[in-house]
């Protein structure tokens, strides 16, 4: 094997522990060999049909730049153009 790449949805009630895992079975093994090279990004979506209030949005947007969040987005409306995934289902 040369390179390995992964995707999965996570389910939100328990995705700490699923990091875990994911971290300590699957990454820290493929990150023990001489040379190996180890990128990880993590990706999630939260929609809310009844809007957020300002006292959600402003410490989520703050935290988001503070933790560096490479592309955090507001968006004031959506539009579902696919089906939602199996964790935003639930």
């Amino acid at each position: 094997m040369r390179r390995f790449h992964g995707t999965g949805s996570l389910d939100p009630a328990s995705f700490e522990r699923e990091i875990t895992r994911i971290a300590e079975e699957v990454i820290a093994a493929l990150a023990g060999p001489v040379g190996a090279e180890v990128a990880v990004t993590m990706e999630f979506e939260v929609l809310l049909p009844n809007g957020a209030s300002e006292q959600i949005v402003r410490p989520v947007t703050e935290n988001s730049r503070a933790l560096k969040f490479t592309s955090p987005e507001v968006e004031k409306e959506y539009h579902v153009t696919r089906s939602p995934s199996r964790a935003l289902s639930r």
